[in-house]
Order: structure tokens, then sequence, then C-alpha cells
């Protein structure tokens, strides 16, 4: 730890001191933020035992204090509109707002107010992470987001604290509970994404908005994250490649199921030869796998370094009370290092890794055409693989029709190829070529094959 001088307050005994409670300052009462106030409330004679001293809520900021007033254990009388307020007037700040900009400006005027800070933010530290960092190390205080990738599971501290003496070299994972849900429901009820999107939504795992979801952002951010943390250098959402699940239909299930594998949204980051990469995909797993397991929201998140070799962290990945009890934990850490007089381990970013371009990663792909069911199109589309240097390992045209094509009078059958390892850019070239073919209708399904 990073020991502060411990100053007694002049008059005041250090008895006294240590009976004085920490005060903490709650930013969003949300459905996260509600359930953090709830535990900081319901458990604070026990959270106080814990820390050895007081721990009080002293101030709840939100857009709508009535919307406060649903949750029994928040006193309405530290419930305010003056975010600013409570950010500068606390000793610990937790930070639930969400978003980037507003949020930074809060987060930053509590370290420089002084006051430590716990966040379960990731589309906030995924884009301004390094400089939060480094003003937190300025100013002598904490900064902890347990919360923010991984809900309830305990990943990002052993990655920043447990692994520190290791060097990690690449992690993937199942990172976003809503993503996972979806896909999970296609596969076991063999239902439609918009189906099952509608469904995730009523029961509240999905937003009235999914787009941060379904496409793949909120597990970028997270994927930047981790590979900040693992890897000691600056990556931010701007260097995450990103792919959603939105165009995985019933038909793509089906042949995954056929093949004894399923679709998985993966967070990857990897630390190679051509640099640091972090990506964000669906792609096929043998249903053999330990991933392929990981159902509903749930999380599971791969780990492989050098020493330790493989690890893997499991659990309750969203949710108010899970994630609340990521950030509680955060808090308790904090303010143990207020009662001792000290402070966590920084976060130091000492490398300046480069970046791997798109290319640098070689895998097997899935792709699927909706074809012209006529003598002919599986060599003309094998041609066009052979001509952009593209290796077929496998070839199904044995699945179900799908729909009927503008213009054309016959069946249009699914021709799912799978591909031997080749990089992503040469593959997509390619399947722009075969859609330009005359016969090639509608558009292809591509998904990695994960070894």
């Amino acid at each position: 730890m990073v020991a502060k001088i411990a100053v007694q307050q002049k008059g005041i005994s250090v008895a006294d001191q240590n009976a004085t409670p920490i005060r903490v300052g709650l930013l969003g009462a949300g459905t996260v933020g509600s359930q953090t106030a709830r535990l900081i409330v319901e458990q604070k004679d026990e959270l106080a035992a814990r820390i050895g001293r007081p721990i009080e809520l002293t101030g709840v900021a939100c857009l709508d204090p009535k919307e406060t007033e649903r949750f029994p254990w928040i006193d309405q009388s530290i419930v305010t509109t003056d975010t600013m307020s409570v950010a500068t007037n606390s000793d610990i700040v937790i930070e639930l707002i969400g978003g980037t900009t507003v949020a930074r400006t809060f987060v930053l005027a509590a370290i420089e107010s002084g006051a430590s800070v716990v966040t379960a933010n990731k589309a906030l530290l995924a884009k301004y992470g390094p400089e939060i960092y480094a003003a937190a190390e300025a100013k002598g205080v904490d900064i902890y987001f347990e919360a923010a990738v991984g809900g309830a599971i305990p990943f990002l501290r052993p990655l920043r604290e447990s692994l520190v003496g290791d060097k990690v070299t690449s992690m993937l994972g199942i990172v976003n509970g809503t993503t996972n849900y979806i896909l999970d429901e296609m596969t076991v009820k063999g239902l439609q994404f918009d189906d099952v999107l509608r469904d995730a939504q009523a029961k509240g795992y999905a937003e009235a908005d999914p787009t941060g979801d379904i496409e793949g952002y909120d597990a970028a951010n997270k994927a930047a994250i981790m590979a900040t943390l693992g890897f000691h250098t600056s990556v931010t959402i701007d260097d995450v490649s990103v792919e959603g699940i939105t165009n995985i239909t019933a038909d793509d299930i089906a042949a995954a199921t056929a093949e004894h594998k399923v679709i998985k949204l993966l967070a990857v980051v990897e630390n190679g030869e051509a640099g640091v990469s972090a990506r964000v995909y669906p792609a096929l797993i043998d249903e053999t796998h330990p991933l392929a397991s990981v159902h509903g929201s749930f999380n599971a998140i791969f780990v492989k370094a050098e020493a330790a070799d493989d690890l893997m962290f499991y659990g309750r990945g969203a949710g108010g009370a899970p994630t609340a009890s990521a950030v509680v934990g955060d808090v308790v850490t904090v303010a143990r290092h207020i009662a001792a007089g000290c402070t966590g381990p920084s976060i130091p970013l000492y490398k300046d890794l480069k970046k791997a371009p798109i290319n640098a990663s070689k895998a097997a792909f899935a792709v699927r055409f909706l074809i012209h069911d006529k003598p002919g199109v599986l060599a003309a589309i094998a041609t066009e693989f052979a001509r952009n240097g593209v290796s077929i390992n496998g070839v199904n045209q044995d699945l179900k029709p799908s729909l009927k094509a503008p213009g054309y009078d016959g069946e249009v059958q699914q021709l799912r190829l799978v591909t031997h390892a080749t990089d992503e850019i040469t593959l997509r070239e390619t399947v722009k070529a075969v859609q330009a073919l005359d016969f090639v209708t509608g558009q292809p399904s591509i998904l990695r094959v994960l070894d």
C-alpha cells in the first residue's frame, strides 16, 4: 500500500477521530444505486466492525428526489439535486449516474476535493480511465471499480492486485448478461432474436434502448478496462473492435446446434507479438467448452497468465443487488484505507504498447450465404474463396430453405462454409466478392470459430 500521513485533527483525540463516521456520498439512486444505499444503511453496524470505524451515508444526489421515496432505507433529508455538493463534501464518493461527460466532471471534482471514488461506470473508465487513474494517484486517493466488469464477480481486484506479480497474456469471456440471456434463450427455445429481445425487456434483463448491449458496446467498454489493467497500458474504447449480435438468426443457432456448438458474444483481449488487441464479437464454441455452459445473465471470464496459467471467474454479471455487492465491497476497502491513513495500490500504466492491426489475428470462420439453388453455384463460390487465398474446411448445403428472392422463382437455399484459419480483412473481402455474384442474395452471416 502507498502510505499517507495520518494527521490527527486539532483538538480531537485519536479515539474520537476513530469514532467519527466516514462520510459516503452517492451519485445516482437507480437500480444499482438504490441497492447500494440499502446495503450501506442496513449493514451499517457490521460494516463499521469490518472497517474499524463508523460509515455513514451522508448524501444522495439524483435528478428527481421523489424517485427515492419508494426506498424506505434512504433518509429523505439527505437526498438532493445538488450533485456537485455531494461529490465535493464526502470522504468516499460512489458514482453510479452513468454516461461519460457529466460523470467525468463529478468524479474529477470529487478527487480534487480529496475524496476517494468508487464507480461501476464502465463507459467512463473505457474513455477516460487513464486520466482518472492519474488524477487519483496525484491526489493520493483511491479509485476502485470492481462492479464495472462482471457485476458481482470478484475479477478486477484479482487482476489488479493478485496477478500483479505475473504476466497476463490474454483474457476472453462473456461479460454482458443481456446478450448472453438472448443467445441462450434462442438456443434453448429456438426463438428468433426480436422475440427474445422483447421478452428480455419485459423481464428487465434488457433496457428500453438495448443498443449498448446488443451492438456490443457495453462489452467493448469492459474489454478496454480489462486490457488496460491486464497489460498495464492505455487501451480506450476507441481501440476496441466491436461486433454485436443483431444479425444472429434462428438459422445460425440451428446450424450451430447441429454441429454441437453454441454462439456466445465474447470479449477477447490479447497481448501478442503484433501488439495489444481488444475485440468483441459473436463466436461459435464447442458445446463441451466451459463457456458453453454459461447460461442466462451469468458472466464468465478466462485469464491466461505465464505463471498462474489458466484461471476462470464466474458469477452473476448483472442485476441491482449483485452489482451493489461489488460496489459496497469497494466502499469497505476504501473505508479501511481511510481508517488506516493510507491508500491502496495505484494503477501504473507504465507501458506504451502498440495496438495490433486487425489482420494480425487469424481464426476459422463459419460463413452462411443465401443462394439460388441451381447448378454451378458451389463451384463459383469456391473459386472466389480460392482466388482470395481462403481455404475451405467444410461445406454444408443440407439446410432448410429460408426465403424467396425477388425476381427468382426457385428455392433459396442456405450454403454454409467453414474456413481454415485466415485473417478477418481477407475473409470479409472474400465474402464481399461472393455477394457480388448474381445468384447470391440477402446478407451473409459471419461467425468466428473459437479454437
